[in-house]
């Protein structure tokens, strides 16, 4: 039996797994880790003319279903990406957006949440902003419609204005790429994921999800954290089969982050004694470049890759473009990684502004490949059907193959082309 405080192999095969930060116990079984993990969908439907423009209320020929727009990004004929900000309804259609940014038309805390809990009133901008929205028709009809959704939903009627303002200063975001499918498809599972994108194109959205949680942060002054996640599939909890990130401003920090600060108590060296050097002695190191580093998750209830900045900086809108692209392109090659079929979770974990323990920038990416049931909620063991070894051998394989094909950044180092400094964590410095 081979043993350490985080993993255990047991003679039989078994994996007992003990998370370093979470704490959660979970357990892989022989004989499940190599059977697969997602088939293309048994039905699959041809595409008309256009139709992949038009889906799902985030395709780019349905603009008007979601809410007012905060922010876009477009190409312009320098090849570049432009930010525009705040359109009017009349003007979506003018330009197309290569990615977007917009209120959840049903946030999980609310506009109503930070009004009647914090006295929260909108800056006189955002009432600018809602007021020049409704001064055109379109624009009214728009804001109109969305507020009887909402109001249908709830059960609670708002008058035109409010909603309009609730619409347009919400502290819950979506950020939506361009594509539903590709641009070549025929068939309507040809989906664009997060590792569909070319490298650049992830740099681009990612970069642009750091700009909304600094936006989000600046706009909300009662909130204490901003949760930013990615949901791929429905079976990872997605409502639609576009590719999307959200960010929701809270007034806490979570348990997760809460027990963190705790245990970094007198103990900044956390994240790389628990973590990056246990994954190096186990053999669990993925894949790095100069500015971020992948390993292996240990004590997931899901199979987990882990990526964590390199950087000294904590939160994501303090790092340098160039270490933001960094975390971009090693997330970007584990999303091409695993496949288009495989639902997932996307994790971001930073330190809170305000909170004086080091805590590096970090993003866990789950294969959603099992779903728990009743052995979990009776004895809080998770059976993990991929075990880290297994999953960091998957990984390589298949990155090996990617970078020869040009999919990903060669600037990655996979597996054995491991250097010392590779997962040296700078946050605590």
């Amino acid at each position: 039996m081979t043993a350490s405080p985080s993993l255990t192999r047991l003679p039989d095969g078994t994996v007992k797994q003990r998370g370093p930060l979470t704490g959660t116990e979970v357990w892989t079984v022989p004989g499940r880790a190599h059977r697969p993990l997602a088939a293309p969908r048994e039905q699959r439907r041809r595409l008309e003319a256009g139709e992949g423009r038009r889906l799902c209320a985030f395709c780019q020929d349905r603009y008007l279903e979601t809410t007012p727009e905060k922010a876009r990004l477009v190409r312009g004929a320098d090849g570049g990406l432009h930010k525009l900000e705040h359109l009017r309804a009349d003007d979506l259609f003018d330009t197309v957006a290569e990615f977007r940014r917009f209120g959840n038309l049903f946030e999980i805390v609310s506009a109503e949440y930070w009004r009647e809990n914090y006295g929260f009133r909108q800056p006189a901008e955002v009432v600018r902003r809602a007021d020049e929205y409704l001064s055109t028709p379109l624009g009214r009809e728009h804001a109109a419609r969305l507020v009887e959704i909402r109001d249908a939903a709830s059960g609670i009627p708002t008058d035109l204005e409010a909603g309009a303002l609730d619409l347009v200063g919400g502290s819950h975001d979506v950020v939506v790429a361009r594509r539903h499918v590709r641009d070549d498809a025929e068939w309507d599972d040809e989906l664009v994921s997060a590792g569909t994108l070319t490298a650049d194109e992830h740099g681009e959205y990612l970069a642009f999800t750091v700009d909304a949680l600094t936006a989000i942060a600046a706009a909300q002054p009662h909130a204490k954290y901003v949760a930013v996640f990615q949901n791929w599939l429905r079976p990872a909890g997605a409502s639609f089969e576009h590719l999307h990130k959200q960010l929701v401003a809270i007034d806490e920090f979570g348990p997760q982050v809460s027990r963190e600060i705790g245990m970094l108590t007198g103990d900044r060296q956390l994240y790389q004694r628990e973590i990056a050097d246990m994954s190096v002695r186990e053999g669990l190191f993925v894949a790095a470049n100069d500015h971020a580093v992948a390993f292996a998750g240990v004590g997931h209830r899901y199979p987990a890759f882990e990526v964590y900045s390199r950087s000294s900086a904590h939160l994501p809108q303090a790092h340098a473009p160039e270490e933001v692209r960094g975390v971009s392109d090693v997330l970007h090659a584990l999303h091409a990684a695993t496949g288009i079929h495989v639902p997932t979770n996307e994790e971001w974990h930073y330190r809170p502004a305000g909170v004086m323990a080091p805590m590096p920038w970090r993003i866990v990416l789950k294969w959603r490949v099992s779903n728990p049931a009743g052995f979990e909620g009776g004895t809080k063991i998770h059976v993990n059907t991929i075990d880290p070894w297994t999953l960091r051998d998957r990984a390589v394989e298949s990155l090996h193959e990617l970078r020869e094909a040009g999919r990903v950044s060669a600037g990655l180092r996979i597996g054995d082309e491991r250097t010392s400094r590779d997962a040296r964590l700078r946050y605590a410095e």
